[in-house]
């Protein structure tokens, strides 16, 4: 990972300490989900974005096109919601052709810890994605 990679996550990070403890209503976004809960959630989500980034780029396969995303980090969403046994964070990327591409993190609890398991795509330029979580 590149350190200009690492200097966005790390401000990405604090903006989103900022963000958390700002009065302003963040839709998508469930106001008991706070405190270290919140800050673990996000810290798990940016370690994964660090840890799957090559060469400035994550890579996500979209199925519902058939084809792989290279995708490049724009910024944090500081909402996260509950669905089933999952927390999830989004974040916006820009793929390789200038579109941009809302992101969704599945992240859930293992043991005394928070693992980003999985990301999907949300939505490409504001087109809505449906995805559905099944209890297990």
């Amino acid at each position: 990972m590149t350190s200009s990679i690492a200097s966005k996550i790390a401000s990405l990070s604090i903006l989103f300490a900022a963000l958390t403890f700002s009065t302003t209503a963040i839709s998508a976004n469930d106001p008991s989900i706070k405190g270290d809960l919140r800050e673990n959630i996000q810290q798990s989500m940016s370690h994964f974005i660090e840890q799957q980034t090559i060469d400035e780029h994550l890579y996500v396969y979209d199925a519902l096109k058939g084809k792989l995303l290279q995708l490049k980090l724009e910024k944090l969403h500081s909402g996260i919601v509950k669905k089933g046994n999952f927390y999830v964070s989004c974040a916006d990327f820009i793929d390789q052709n200038g579109n941009k591409v809302d992101i969704d993190f599945m992240v859930r609890k293992a043991k005394n810890s928070l693992i980003t398991t999985q990301a999907l795509v949300h939505s490409i330029n504001g087109k809505k994605r449906k995805y559905h979580l099944e209890e297990l």
